[in-house]
């Protein structure tokens, strides 16, 4: 799974990144500071099963925390776009197809309006935030359609004269962007567009059936980001009024400041908390201790935290429609072979079944997939059992178990 992180230059992108992931990608306070994609890792936050169990897990492909399991998550920060970035205008094709690998978006927008659709400086508030939203949705869409229609005489000609099915010719030229067929079948059922006459479609349809099928198929969230200015709040409400979107207000500078001084052991704070602690207030200075108290009042009292623990919560778990499962090799131990207890958390689309889990956990399991076994219940469960969230289960195969 991977998260595009997008947005227009200097809407704070970068900072998202550095303070989701850690990581030290280059931020500046000037149109295109990204010109390569940054990669990095998040975590979604869950409610370990160890709890429940009574166990004291340690993890391998995870990190859990009081109780409180980390799954790992790859995200992707491309450099910033612009109106007509389709057209190629700001290394825009470039940028787009990095885009190409994404499940879903978050899109950093500027919701203090403080930057024109350049990302250039103007006067704090004066830019409608909601104009990012339309510009950037309506790059993504032209984006896929200009890849639809290299092809799209040939396609629509195909599917009316040998009567194939346009879906599946569609699926075909956009696999390079993991669009699945059922998506694409969707999408033009909501568009009401003719799937036996494509011939007959029209600039419009096109673009209707594609704007649809780019929801369903690479969601967007929008992270209102930089509420720590006086202007934003304002524009959040107009943002709010945008129902096709979930809008998650953000100070993506706040959560990264609050990581570090969480890691140099300066306060203590989990992200997504609305609180932290001051554990050496000495090794503030009076301006940081200044800073900390606006962040509290203003942010995280204010919004309950950040937001940008919330926000991949959310695409993780509401908008991908991900559970966590707790695959095991011993039932009675909740441990793998090696004995490490509850080692691995997986997380897996809704309606998963047990022998697509084990494919996942590796080919020669589902390959000699025999049957699955509840820790919980102990009793056995068929391939086709669709997966719970929290399940804890073992895997039997005739190659081996897990």
């Amino acid at each position: 799974m991977l998260i595009g992180i997008v947005g227009k230059p200097s809407s704070g992108k970068s900072t998202f990144l550095n303070a989701a992931c850690r990581t030290a990608a280059k931020v500046g306070a000037y149109p295109f500071t990204t010109i390569e994609p940054n990669p990095g890792t998040a975590f979604v936050s869950i409610e370990c099963v160890c709890k429940e169990f009574g166990v004291q897990d340690n993890p391998r492909n995870s990190v859990c925390r009081e109780g409180t399991r980390l799954a790992p998550v790859d995200m992707l920060d491309v450099a910033g776009l612009v109106p007509d970035a389709h057209t190629g205008r700001g290394r825009g094709n470039q940028f787009l197809d990095e885009l190409r690998r994404a499940d879903a978006f978050i899109h950093i927008v500027d919701a203090s309006g403080s930057l024109d659709a350049e990302g250039r400086d103007v006067e704090p508030g004066s830019w409608d935030p909601c104009k990012d939203v339309e510009f950037l949705e309506r790059e993504i869409v032209m984006w896929i359609i200009q890849i639809i229609q290299r092809d799209w005489r040939h396609i629509s000609r195909r599917a009316e004269t040998e009567r194939l099915s346009l879906s599946k010719l569609l699926a075909e030229k956009l696999s390079g962007l993991d669009f699945e067929e059922r998506s694409i079948r969707a999408a033009m059922l909501e568009a009401k567009l003719k799937t036996k006459k494509p011939t007959d479609w029209s600039e419009s349809d096109l673009f209707s059936f594609t704007q649809i099928l780019r929801r369903l198929a690479k969601p967007m969230i929008i992270a209102a980001n930089k509420m720590d200015r006086p202007q934003a709040a304002a524009h959040l409400e107009k943002l709010h009024q945008l129902s096709e979107y979930q809008v998650i207000p953000c100070s993506a500078a706040s959560e990264f400041a609050l990581r570090t001084l969480g890691e140099n052991g300066v306060i203590e704070y989990q992200p997504g908390d609305s609180r932290f602690k001051i554990l050496r207030s000495e090794a503030l200075s009076d301006d940081e201790k200044q800073q900390l108290t606006r962040v509290q009042k203003e942010i995280l009292d204010k919004y309950g935290s950040t937001g940008v623990q919330h926000i991949i919560n959310t695409i993780v778990f509401d908008i991908l429609q991900l559970i966590p499962v707790y695959p095991v090799e011993d039932v009675g131990k909740l441990s793998d072979h090696d004995g490490n207890v509850l080692p691995d958390v997986f997380l897996v689309p809704r309606g998963t079944t047990a022998r697509q889990l084990a494919f996942k956990i590796h080919t020669d399991l589902g390959e000699t997939f025999i049957h699955a076994i509840d820790a919980r219940t102990k009793k056995r469960l068929s391939e086709n059992y669709e997966l719970k969230a929290n399940d804890c289960i073992r895997i039997v195969s005739s190659a081996a178990t897990h």
